[in-house]
């Protein structure tokens, strides 16, 4: 009987060592996912139409485990072999591997049926707040309660990247590092705050914690995951300082420079800052800001800056968007360059909620479906200088978002006022480096493979203390 025992635990050994290979390389199916039938939007490349994509497997990550000794069966559990140790294994992502009318269904391990809904690269929401913690205090982002983490939050609107806004400064990304980016299955990359302490609600104004070659110094040491700098909630720096609200800008703008980044800013409308910007850098919060006249028109410094190539992001929040500010912008034709959330503990409940609903929101306003899906996923991409992102190109890494608009009576409001509107985003699916991490209604076979976790549709568990991917 224990002989008999030890055999069985051997094979349940081997079974469960053999997931993390699961959709591997098959000869006759060369292919992990096919999504068969849906209609693909892919801004960088043109394509608009009802199309097939293949997916070509990657490896999710696995942590590091020690060797365990042999078990003997005892109080009715099986006996099970001694274990080797096993290293931490890093994450290769799944890419696309195809994209075409009519790809043979066969190919797939699995296939997903897409009929009637969109597919879309993965959207890129370049403003959020993740750096959560434990510090409580005051209104802090940095380490506390009013960040939010990114999992529960992203894949269910198709966000498959954030980038956290200056949550974090110089003094403690390696903290937000350790503790939310490497743990996260979203892809979290972060403008750095030029504030050493991030926006902590305590030091934000400031001027001795803005210190330019530190904050360069952590853009360079992690210039995969750090995209640029971020200044916020500058309060004047104390004193009679002449101007001083442009020196976090100044300071920002040069930090970014060192670093080979792009400078965002939360702050005041100005011209003389505008001045001081760059082409690609982000003014965001721009229907929460004063870019009308009384006459209903763009004010004239506000449109010279979009033509020296500034952009202007939503960054919608709990309480940065005002239709007073966007229904006559949207009149004159000026659109956001991105679409981004503000998602905080503060706007996740709020008129915001997400993407897709700040997304459903602009096209009730009469902006345009493709260039809604442009602005959040090609539009991003580029802004934060990650063209590997944000598209369906063959060999891209396959971060998707399925999703179908629903026709109806719905409502949309922010904080001075509400619009009707008739269609809203209705998520369905979402692919993160081709692994499938929000499956709404099951629409893939099979639904389960064999040794997949419980839950099925070939989702990948997070293991706990696994190793992220080298870049993310």
């Amino acid at each position: 009987m224990t002989k008999n025992l030890l055999i069985i635990s051997a094979l349940l050994f081997l079974a469960v060592g053999a997931r993390g290979q699961q959709g591997a390389a098959n000869p006759a199916k060369p292919y992990k996912f096919v999504i068969k039938g849906g209609h693909v939007i892919d801004p960088k490349n043109n394509i608009d139409g009802i199309m097939d994509i293949a997916i070509k497997g990657g490896r999710p990550p696995s942590p590091a485990m020690p060797a365990e000794p042999e078990r003997p069966a005892s109080n009715g559990m099986p006996a099970r072999p001694a274990r080797p140790a096993q290293e931490a294994v890093t994450r290769i992502d799944g890419t696309i591997a195809l994209v075409a009318k009519n790809i043979n269904p066969n190919l797939g391990v699995q296939v997903i049926d897409a009929t009637g809904l969109y597919i879309t690269p993965g959207f890129i929401d370049i403003h959020t707040h993740n750096f959560w913690g434990n510090d409580i205090g005051g209104i802090n982002y940095s380490n506390g309660p009013y960040s939010i983490p990114p999992d529960g939050f992203t894949f269910r609107s198709g966000v498959t990247t954030v980038v956290d806004a200056g949550s974090a400064g110089w003094k403690n990304f390696e903290t937000f590092k350790k503790q939310t980016i490497d743990l996260s299955l979203t892809r979290v990359l972060a403008f750095l705050n030029i504030n050493g302490a991030g926006m902590n609600g305590r030091t934000e104004s400031s001027l001795e914690e803005m210190d330019v070659q530190k904050a360069a110094a952590m853009g360079k040491k992690y210039p995969d995951i750090i995209v640029g700098v971020k200044n916020a909630h500058f309060g004047g720096g104390g004193g009679n300082i002449p101007k001083a609200y442009l020196i976090p800008v100044e300071r920002g703008v040069e930090a970014a420079k060192q670093m080979g980044g792009v400078f965002m800013l939360d702050g005041r409308l100005d011209e003389e800052i505008f001045d001081r910007f760059r082409p690609g850098d982000i003014y965001t919060h721009v229907y929460g800001r004063a870019i009308m006249d009384s006459a209903g028109n763009v004010k004239p410094f506000v449109l010279a800056a979009r033509k020296k190539g500034v952009i202007f992001d939503i960054g919608f929040g709990g309480a940065s968007f005002g239709f007073n500010v966007a229904t006559p912008a949207v009149k004159a034709g000026f659109f956001p360059n991105s679409i981004s959330s503000d998602q905080h503990i503060s706007s996740m409940n709020n008129a915001m909620k997400d993407m897709q609903n700040i997304m459903g929101l602009l096209m009730a306003m009469g902006m345009p479906f493709n260039d809604v899906i442009k602005a959040a996923t090609w539009n991003p991409a580029q802004q934060i200088k990650r063209p590997d992102l944000g598209n369906l190109s063959v060999g891209s890494v396959a971060d998707i978002a399925i999703f179908g608009i629903r026709t109806g009576k719905f409502g949309f409001w922010a904080r001075d006022g509400y619009i009707d509107g008739t269609k809203r985003f209705d998520h369905e699916m979402t692919l993160r480096a081709g692994e499938l991490v929000y499956n709404l209604n099951g629409r893939v076979k099979p639904i389960n493979l064999p040794g997949a976790p419980r839950g099925g549709g070939g989702n990948t568990p997070r293991p706990a203390g696994s190793a992220p991917a080298q870049k993310q």
